[in-house]
């Protein structure tokens, strides 16, 4: 990963999701912009290794916590935790996501509920279980990742659309509502990316994604890690309420 401004240090983060993907980027990116990092893995023991050792190699402290984002329970014990341990959070992630490329006529109720349950009600979950601190120190900054899925008429799983068109409002509402408190609330919606719900694409509707796309290529994980670190950072004090779109120009 390239050099990353500074912009964090001293700043203590939570990036849920943070064992692979996307989420391991972000990790990295914020270790290498000075924060110290944490993360939340459901399963992947291997993965959550390989991110703290990424996150360690820039001299940060790093926090593996085995929790689901599905659970009340497992979240509150993680906040509480940091709380105890650092003395509180400054910024939370809610990366955490899944998909299935089934169209609707294929996706069961069973199916649809475990995507909103994740994508939806997960960050609704994580964010209240670390917001209290925040409201507490009156400050802080919330990044919701949604997708372009959720914002652009696109061929996609519409029960993941629906899911990341509900990281947009929740981010709106969210900003409007904790504003007083000196927390700011924003959303990313990156477009395809070399990771993730692109690798589930067959060949010729990824080939087709790309020659839309005037900068004929896909986003890596390190430029939407880096321009996140930047979205968290008092560098960008005066945002809140907005998603913002990387997706190449299409």
């Amino acid at each position: 990963m390239s050099a990353i401004p500074r912009r964090l240090e001293g700043k203590r983060v939570v990036v849920t999701g943070g064992s692979r993907g996307l989420g391991r980027a972000l990790c990295e990116a914020f270790a290498a912009a000075g924060a110290r990092v944490a993360f939340n893995y459901a399963r992947d023991q291997e993965g959550a290794e390989a991110a703290l050792r990424a996150i360690e190699t820039h001299g940060q402290q790093g926090r593996a916590v085995r929790a689901s984002v599905t659970s009340e329970a497992e979240l509150d014990a993680m906040a509480r935790g940091l709380e105890g341990e650092w003395g509180g959070v400054d910024v939370l992630v809610n990366n955490a996501g899944i998909s299935e490329p089934f169209p609707l006529p294929l996706i069961a109720p069973a199916e649809w509920d475990r995507v909103m349950e994740v994508n939806a009600k997960g960050q609704f979950l994580a964010t209240r279980a670390f917001i209290r601190g925040m409201i507490r120190r009156r400050g802080g900054s919330i990044l919701n990742i949604g997708s372009l899925a959720g914002v652009r008429l696109i061929e996609a799983p519409v029960h993941y659309a629906a899911s990341k068109a509900a990281a947009r409002g929740f981010t709106q509402a969210l900003a409007k509502e904790v504003a007083r408190h000196g927390i700011r609330v924003n959303c990313l919606a990156p477009g395809l990316l070399e990771d993730g719900v692109g690798r589930s694409l067959p060949e010729h509707r990824l080939k087709d994604y790309v020659d839309h796309v005037p900068l004929k290529r896909v986003g890596t994980l390190a430029e939407v890690a880096r321009f996140a670190a930047f979205l968290v950072s008092d560098a960008n004090g005066y945002m809140t309420g907005e998603t913002i779109v990387m997706d190449g120009g299409l």
